[in-house]
């Protein structure tokens, strides 16, 4: 059920549109879920959560970073990025370098260790998710594979506007 002072923010959206928004919130959740069943056993079994994987993962694509930068690019604030970073400097996973253009701050990089275990997993899930789909047609695959691309990309250009609705909702339902 749509809240009427979201609709009214958001006309231009017909009722299938909203039916359709409604359908990928219940298969994000539950792909979240399922996210979060892997990450749990992993942070059991390997001893490293998801949220580690999420900054090394980013730290890898972003190259040495400080770690403001990284706490706004996964959009977390900085105390809690400055808890995971730690563990995953002790870990031996990220190292801290100086920064060249300002002796007093430092940057984050993923170390050797930590580009490995990230490529390691990313092979493992890679070859779990293809057993996943092994019976689609290759045609539905390419297809799926090409339009989920898509809507992750158009989710991160959103994610600002995203959350930013998001909590002005939770902000609203709080105030009643």
């Amino acid at each position: 059920m749509v809240a009427q002072s979201d609709q009214a923010q958001v006309p231009q959206l017909t009722q299938r549109e909203l039916e359709c928004g409604r359908r990928l919130t219940a298969a994000m959740f539950a792909m979240g879920k399922q996210q979060a069943t892997i990450g749990a056993r992993l942070a059991k079994t390997g001893g490293f959560d998801r949220s580690g994987f999420i900054l090394l993962k980013t730290l890898v694509a972003m190259g040495p970073t400080r770690s403001s930068t990284l706490a706004a690019a996964v959009h977390s604030d900085p105390s809690t990025i400055s808890r995971q970073v730690a563990a995953l400097v002790r870990d031996g996973l990220v190292e801290r370098q100086a920064d060249q253009e300002d002796g007093r701050a430092s940057l984050l990089a993923a170390t050797p260790a930590g580009v490995a275990l990230l490529e390691e997993q990313r092979r493992r899930m890679g070859v779990s998710l293809a057993r996943v789909v092994q019976q689609w047609s290759p045609e539905d695959l390419d297809r799926f594979v090409e339009l989920f691309e898509r809507f992750v990309a158009d989710h991160e250009s959103y994610l600002p506007t995203l959350i930013d609705e998001c909590a002005r909702w939770a902000r609203s339902e709080g105030e009643n």
